[in-house]
């Protein structure tokens, strides 16, 4: 089974799968040995089985690796690894002619031919090969990027032709020749009435035959009467319109006789496509197939027909089609090597026959009569030389005794097989100059690979070089599904299988009990009795199905709504916190880890931060009286304050210490405010006294309020926002106000 990533031929990595067909898969893959992708196409697993299917596969390719012509899709290599059969092929970027069809409806006039020559350019390259591709068809017709029309399926197509009509081929019925539908012999004729289906699709939008089954289109592709492409699009020209009923004619001697021939016409049909130029036959090649009875058919010959001088079909007599036909002769419909000592079908040859008239008879007649002596004449000289009738020497018994000799020589007793397996047998013909070829079939007396019959018996005197048909045993063709294929991996299970004498068939399912890569489950069960030959369905298990699960919306709702949530979509909580947000209210979710919408697996984890409201930048104004200086500088800048000192005396506070601030303790303050602190110089000194002045002291008692109006006590807290105006003359009391500008105060910023 192929798999993504997997390598082919240790150079080709699978990339991915672009297609799938009735026989086959196409994957896009690597090489990586030339640096390039490519298209490999794998056989389906159902027809591994088959030897003689294999063995034309492979014949095939490589006739089809061969051809190099640029509208046909190179094969670059044929191989195969276990039980994997592939082709290496060009990758071509673009859609298939079916893709293109669909999409535009119809196609224009000058486009058909532009595409149906370049395919005909392809299978011309093919024919002159000896290749016949067998499955023309839209589908294998590959318009590039570019506008290049390549055509695929060289070969496998060929390889299929012996398989029976039945759905699998649903979608090639619609393109095959009728003789291809009788399951008879096809040439190149078959081709360019595939092609010439084509055209008609390309032309109408539609094939021409259209039935409920495939077996009731083929039917119709052998007997049923096309309808011209004209009726369904007028605007075709006659040139082209004669050119598709000429490569659709049932019967291949009346369509064109090589593609080439073909070619010329389309040429002609682009430039002159309006001129009647096509010469069609005028025997009728739709009508039914009648059977001929012996009279009628010696009266053909003889040229007197009683029914008429014309041997047109529509002068025969009106019977029912089917009372010709018993089971047998519907089924031998279908075949083309008909009995002629038997009942003989009116077809084309007997028509044209009358059409060239008794001359033309007599003149066969004397041909073979002539012939036939020649060769009666040449028979008797044989046998005289080999048995010495024309011997008059004497030498008569001298002739026997070398014939004799010779036909010792040339013949061989033929051994007896009958048990050996295959290649023991072959050793022993191949030494007596004698070949194989092998059939097989069931034997309850011969273990499977024996040889249980031979053409000719023990003893019997064979030429050598002979071809001897030899009947291999199969065994028996009762088995059964081994019971114990759940867990085993891939490998284990094929042999187990092969063993078993069963095919295998994979697929991938999940599975909760089952290791990935092992098979989880078979169809049908364990130990369901089989026959040989037949395929099991094996599931490979894939491991524990992910399942996935939609992220709900958190933001804006609180912890408890937003862990509800989560648990309802089957997620799990991963880390809370917190954090402050000037958008949501502090207890709601701010945000959240995953966006709401995404699509992760269930059981992930979602965290999420709570907000704790807008942040308070604000600071407390400390408690800086009785600091020392550097103390109450420290406290404000750690809060983030501007300390700003004055120096003045104070009666009541030490030197060095704060006795007061313009800022109350425990007040807010922002950051960066300035708060200026005053600091204490001790007592004032004490000055001599001087003549008591006649005027009211300027200031009031240091023990009374000051009128609002003029500089406050000490204790008090000044506006920190102004600077007091100076006494004009200083204060000697003890208690002046540091707001004071006295002549030897000190101010520290």
């Amino acid at each position: 089974m192929v798999r993504l990533g997997m390598f082919l031929g240790e150079r080709y990595e699978i990339l991915e799968k672009i297609g799938s067909g009735g026989m086959s898969e196409v994957y896009r893959a690597r090489d990586h040995r030339l640096n390039r992708d490519v298209a490999i196409k794998v056989l389906k697993q159902e027809f591994n089985s088959d030897r003689s299917f294999i063995g034309k596969f492979r014949t095939e390719a490589h006739a089809a690796a061969c051809l190099s012509h640029p509208n046909i899709v190179h094969v670059f290599d044929v191989g195969e690894e276990a039980d994997i059969h592939y082709i290496v092929m060009e990758l071509v970027e673009g859609i298939t002619l079916k893709t293109y069809i669909s999409r535009k409806g119809k196609l224009e006039i000058r486009e058909t031919i532009g595409i149906a020559m370049q395919v005909a350019q392809g299978i011309e390259a093919a024919h002159e090969q000896h290749i016949v591709h067998r499955d023309i068809k839209p589908q294998n017709i590959i318009i590039s990027r570019d506008g290049k029309v390549k055509v695929t399926d060289f070969g496998i197509a060929k390889a299929a032709t012996t398989e029976t009509i039945t759905s699998s081929t649903m979608g090639s019925v619609h393109y095959i020749s009728p003789e291809q539908a009788r399951g008879g012999y096809c040439d190149e004729r078959s081709d360019i009435y595939s092609l010439g289906i084509t055209m008609y699709e390309m032309l109408t939008g539609r094939v021409p035959f259209e039935g409920d089954s495939t077996v009731s289109v083929a039917l119709l592709h052998i007997q049923g009467e096309m309808v011209s492409p004209r009726k369904y699009e007028p605007m075709i020209p006659i040139s082209l319109e004669k050119i598709v009923l000429k490569c659709t004619q049932k019967k291949p001697e009346m369509r064109y006789r090589t593609v080439t021939e073909l070619i010329g016409n389309l040429k002609r049909a682009l430039m002159t496509p309006n001129e009647d130029f096509v010469h069609m036959s005028s025997v009728n090649s739709n009508g039914p197939t009648r059977v001929m009875s012996q009279d009628e058919v010696n009266q053909i010959r003889s040229g007197v027909a009683s029914m008429g001088t014309s041997m047109d079909e529509t002068e025969l007599p009106d019977r029912d089609y089917e009372e010709y036909y018993d089971d047998e002769e519907e089924e031998a419909r279908y075949q083309l090597d008909y009995d002629e000592e038997e009942e003989m079908l009116f077809d084309e040859e007997e028509e044209d026959e009358e059409e060239e008239g008794r001359r033309s008879e007599k003149i066969y007649a004397i041909v073979g009569i002539v012939v036939a002596v020649v060769i009666v004449l040449l028979a008797l000289f044989i046998m005289g030389k080999t048995f010495g009738w024309f011997d008059f020497s004497g030498n008569k018994d001298k002739v026997e005794t070398e014939a004799t000799e010779e036909s010792v020589g040339t013949e061989v007793p033929m051994p007896n097989l009958l048990g050996m397996t295959v290649d023991a047998a072959e050793k022993e013909l191949a030494k007596l100059d004698l070949e194989m070829k092998l059939s097989y079939s069931e034997s309850e007396d011969y273990e499977d690979g024996e040889i249980m019959e031979q053409e000719y018996p023990e003893g019997t005197s064979v030429k050598r070089h002979t071809v001897i048909k030899v009947t291999v045993s199969k065994g028996s063709t009762e088995t059964k599904v081994p019971d114990d294929l759940i867990g085993m991996t891939r490998e284990q299970a094929l042999k187990a299988l092969r063993d078993a004498g069963l095919e295998a068939e994979f697929d991938e399912i999940f599975s909760d009990s089952v290791e990935e890569g092992k098979v989880a489950k078979v169809s049908p069960g364990l130990g369901t009795p089989a026959t040989i030959g037949d395929t099991v369905k094996v599931y490979l298990s894939k491991g524990e199905e992910t399942k996935t699960t939609t992220v709900p919306q958190l933001l804006g709702k609180s912890e408890a709504r937003a862990r509800q949530e989560l648990e309802d979509a089957k997620l799990s909580v991963g880390s809370v916190t917190n954090d402050y947000s000037d958008d949501y209210e502090e207890g709601e979710i701010m945000s959240q880890s995953i966006r709401n919408g995404s699509t992760v697996e269930e059981g992930t984890k979602v965290s999420f931060v709570i907000s704790l409201g807008k942040k308070d930048t604000t600071v407390t104004m400390p408690d800086v009286i009785t600091k020392s200086e550097a103390e109450a500088i420290a406290m404000l800048q750690n809060l983030g304050l501007v300390p700003k000192s004055a120096a003045y005396y104070n009666n009541d506070v030490a030197e060095g210490l704060v006795f007061d601030a313009d800022a109350a303790s425990g007040s807010k303050l922002e950051p960066g405010t300035v708060v200026e602190i005053y600091v204490s110089k001790g007592p004032r000194p004490t000055e001599a006294p001087t003549e008591p002045s006649t005027e009211a002291p300027t200031n009031p008692d240091p023990g009374q309020n000051p009128d609002p109006g003029q500089n406050p006590d000490p204790g008090q807290n000044p506006d920190p926002g102004q600077n007091p105006e100076p006494s004009p003359e200083p204060n000697p009391d003890a208690g002046q106000s540091p707001s004071q500008t006295l002549p030897d105060q000190e101010v520290t910023p």
